[in-house]
């Protein structure tokens, strides 16, 4: 995956009035509370990127 679909996945699965995802609702017809599994893949991701970037070594 590169930068854009992390984004893309970041933009989409927000929080939304009730608490629950709602990108897992609309995507896949499912509740999930806020943050789901895939904001917090993403955010581990981007997170990644950024230390690499900082130390020196981009991937």
């Amino acid at each position: 995956m590169n930068d854009g679909q992390e984004r893309v996945i970041l933009a989409v699965h927000v929080r939304g009035l009730d608490g629950m995802c709602v990108g897992c609702r609309a995507w896949w017809s499912r509740l999930a509370p806020y943050p789901c599994w895939q904001v917090e893949w993403a955010t581990s991701r981007q997170a990644r990127t950024i230390t690499a970037r900082f130390l020196g070594g981009v991937r």
